[in-house]
């Protein structure tokens, strides 16, 4: 069970309000088509930041083409063993040789590109959190005057390629500040800095210009989120997206997900940003978010979807053990407790303790986690069970890991359950909306006086 340690802890200063959240069984992503303007591809910068929600698998970021040619093109991607790659339809510019593998925290990507240098060995330029990458697996230079496409008038496209005749290697994970600089080859500093307390690179407010056929994408308008606010007017097309996929997880306020690092014995499948899961067929072992606490008072929301069988086998709740086989339900170990959606009970030490109501499909149970006074709590659709009365829990500072993590648990090996896990960014539609004292997250119910959003600006205030 992998430790996450959640970066971009930050306070004050730029914020970025908004993200896009690709999921690629959506077939979700954004589209702009040749402009008609002038302009090649000779030079530009693009930056943008991203969260990745999958890994081993080949994933479009930004792919340009020309408009009646598949073979003139140029991306930049992740590739199936997960480095960073930039490539044309016969040349691969550069693929680093650093794997790029958390799916918990954000990356700052900076391409910077001039080929109208004579003999710049330089030409090509890829920064990663503030740092140029100097050690690539393989890299080629490109000549003089060669127009990659990107920063032209051609067609481009944000989460897949969309070569002609269909879509490929569409990007599942969050992009958020997506600037395109037509004419400028600019570094990493025009876009972020590093924070001078704590040395974590963070965005800033790009002041310069974007040239013809630049644009900036900052996904604040929930109606139109393609729009391009750079001035330009050179919007996208929007495919497969609506204004739930707009969310609030951003390289300034980082929220926990569900972790698919955390998965060897479960077997699950995650989608929607690492929000909805699906269980594997391998019975009872859990998975868990991306977060681990270790002080304060948090509130998650759990949503039962869908079961494939006739019982309720869903467990929600918390852990601090490390699962080693996959006959170990949620609430198997001394330090694990699961709310059981079948009788009602709470599993701990592999032994039932009667607390509530049974729970089923369409439900929501909201989860108290109360780490300065060592309690759980659960309550059904807003009604707290047990009376208010609360699980007694270990202290966290006596537990095996020294954190809790949100965890879930489908307890059976022949049919699957499915559900959808909110930390304060649902991928769910809100028929209410409750945020906490601090303002973040977005419920379905009303979050608990002094109980907060699982996000990195209230883990730097009370985590």
């Amino acid at each position: 069970m992998p430790l996450i340690i959640p970066a971009n802890s930050l306070t004050g200063g730029y914020e970025v309000d908004n993200s896009l959240r690709f999921e690629d069984g959506d077939t979700a992503y954004l589209s702009k088509s040749s402009s008609g303007s002038t302009g090649a591809g000779k030079t530009f910068t693009l930056s943008l930041w991203v969260k990745r929600g999958e890994l081993g698998r080949e994933q479009y970021l930004v792919h340009a083409r020309s408009a009646d040619s598949q073979g003139n093109f140029a991306r930049l991607e992740f590739d199936s063993g997960d480095g960073l790659r930039f490539r044309g339809y016969s040349t691969t510019y550069f693929d680093t040789s650093r794997l790029f593998r958390d799916t918990s925290a954000w990356y700052h990507l900076v391409l910077a590109v001039d080929t109208d240098t004579s003999g710049d060995s330089n030409s090509v330029k890829i920064y990663v959190n503030g740092v140029q990458e100097t050690a690539f697996d393989s890299s080629t230079n490109p000549s003089t005057d060669d127009d990659l496409i990107l920063g032209s008038n051609r067609n481009h496209f944000i989460g897949t390629s969309n070569y002609v005749g269909g879509t490929g290697a569409l990007y599942n994970g969050y992009m958020a500040e997506i600037h395109l600089v037509d004419g400028q080859k600019l570094d990493a500093s025009s876009f972020g800095e590093f924070d001078e307390d704590s040395g974590i690179w963070k965005p800033i407010a790009y002041t310069g210009t974007y040239g013809t056929n630049g644009f900036y994408l900052d996904f604040e308008n929930s109606g139109s989120l393609g729009a391009d606010v750079s001035g330009n007017g050179n919007n996208f097309t929007v495919n497969n997206l609506t204004s739930i996929d707009q969310t609030t997880d951003t390289p300034t306020n980082n929220f926990a997900t569900m972790n698919p690092l955390d998965n060897y014995y479960a077997g699950s499948t995650f989608s929607e940003g690492n929000l909805k899961i699906v269980s594997g067929t391998s019975p009872y072992s859990s998975n868990t978010a991306t977060f681990g606490l270790s002080s304060g008072k948090w509130y998650y929301e759990f949503k039962y979807l869908a079961r494939g069988g006739t019982e309720d086998l869903w467990h929600v709740g918390i852990k601090s053990t490390q699962d080693t086989s996959n006959s170990q339900m949620l609430g198997h170990f001394a330090n694990d407790y699961g709310y059981r959606a079948y009788n009602g009970n709470v599993r701990n030490n592999n032994t039932d303790i009667t607390y509530g109501n049974t729970f089923a499909v369409n439900d929501i149970i909201g989860v108290y986690i109360d780490l300065d006074n060592s309690k759980l709590y659960f309550a059904k659709n807003g009604t707290i069970q047990n009376s208010g009365t609360g699980i007694s829990i270990t202290a966290v500072a006596s537990t095996p890991l020294g954190v809790y993590l949100p965890a879930i648990s489908w307890n059976d090996g022949s049919t699957t359950g499915t559900c959808s896990l909110n930390f304060g960014n649902p991928e769910f539609s809100i028929t209410s909306g409750n945020s906490d004292a601090n303002g973040y997250g977005n419920f379905e119910y009303a979050v608990p006086s002094g109980y907060y959003a699982l996000c990195t600006k209230n883990l730097a205030e009370f985590g």
